[in-house]
């Protein structure tokens, strides 16, 4: 689509280069001051032939949602382990709620909706597989630790497309890289973000993995609603939709009143509580953690037989073996599988086959 027209097309190419000027102008216009603007992106590591019809955010966004990163998303645990059921969020799903939900707080805050597009599907690219318990696992094994967040970026830098990467803006790659979860506070690293689009991701992300994993704890019986706090529920509502559009609305009215990502103080605090009481009583549950321990021995095992066995990773991971070390190589393969895949290998390696 952006490759050089054809000579003959004089016509269509100044239509196209029309095209995108006109969503370059239109940025100027619409979107507010302090808004990320395309046309002002402080560009890509590597130079590339401008796309004719996309701004640079928005070939940002496509260039991620046609990653094979991306595709295997659909394959990795947001919190139940390969989960069966038809309707239990997959890393992919919750990306995707993450992006619907900073596309709206950015459009009513005239903020740039491409870039925080872009940074959202891509933010949890790293992710490894069996959620954050193999990233529990990688983390104790790679000399310097494992984030995540540091693993998207290297996705997007180098370990897509063998080592050539997505070469993403300076923008877009401040964004993914920005991001982060965890048990702190959850406005920390929306605050501090290097924009504001990456600081909407940032509570986007919150406000959507909070009340997902708590419809799929509550769908399994790990949860019962009734047991969740009251004064959060009280102040946020009963229902996910209500949960999701209060906090949304508060978002968008304190950040367009403070100028900096925020929630009113009643509003944060309640959604600070209620993560709270997830991460002491739901996620912790002896129903998850008999199986994020099981998990955590199967990682534990691929990347120990990686080491040991460098041929069998695949050609482009043994090469980044030799100039890195085979730590790194068997981290970086692992946190790339999908859950399946990862027992997969791990059947192959350490289970008996029957004979034939």
């Amino acid at each position: 689509m952006c490759g050089r027209p054809p000579a003959s097309s004089t016509t269509g190419c100044a239509m196209s280069e029309t095209i995108k000027s006109l969503a370059e102008a239109s940025e100027r216009t619409r979107l507010s001051p302090v808004a990320a603007k395309s046309a002002d992106t402080k560009g890509r590591r590597r130079a590339v032939t401008p796309c004719p019809v996309r701004t640079e955010y928005q070939r940002d966004r496509d260039r991620i949602l046609h990653s094979k990163s991306f595709r295997r998303l659909k394959g990795k645990t947001q919190v139940f382990l390969d989960p069966k059921g038809d309707h239990y969020r997959t890393r992919l799903t919750h990306t995707l709620e993450v992006a619907q939900i900073a596309r709206t707080v950015s459009r009513a805050l005239r903020l740039n909706e491409d870039l925080c597009e872009a940074v959202a599907l891509g933010h949890d690219l790293g992710h490894t597989p069996f959620g954050h318990a193999g990233e529990d696992v990688l983390d104790r094994i790679l000399p310097g630790g494992f984030r995540h967040q540091d693993q998207s970026l290297r996705v997007v830098d180098f370990l897509e497309k063998d080592g050539a990467g997505l070469n993403l803006t300076h923008e877009t790659r401040a964004g993914i890289g920005a991001h982060s979860k965890g048990t702190g506070a959850i406005m920390a690293t929306a605050i501090g973000a290097q924009s504001l689009e990456a600081g909407v991701v940032r509570v986007s992300d919150a406000i959507a993995y909070l009340n997902h994993d708590i419809e799929d704890a509550a769908r399994s019986g790990i949860l019962d609603l009734d047991d969740l706090p009251a004064g959060p529920m009280n102040v946020l509502g009963a229902r996910r939709s209500e949960r999701i559009g209060l906090m949304v609305r508060d978002v968008i009215e304190a950040t367009a009143q403070n100028g900096q990502v925020s929630m009113s103080d009643a509003v944060l605090d309640a959604t600070q509580t209620l993560k709270d009481h997830m991460y002491e009583h739901v996620y912790p549950s002896p129903l998850i953690a008999v199986e994020v321990g099981k998990a955590k021995g199967v990682l534990n095992a691929l990347v120990d037989r990686y080491t040991q066995a460098p041929n069998e990773l695949p050609g482009f991971y043994q090469r980044i073996a030799d100039d890195a070390g085979l730590t790194r190589a068997a981290c970086d393969y692992v946190a790339g599988m999908t859950d399946r895949f990862a027992l997969d290998r791990y059947r192959d390696s350490h289970l008996p086959k029957t004979w034939v």
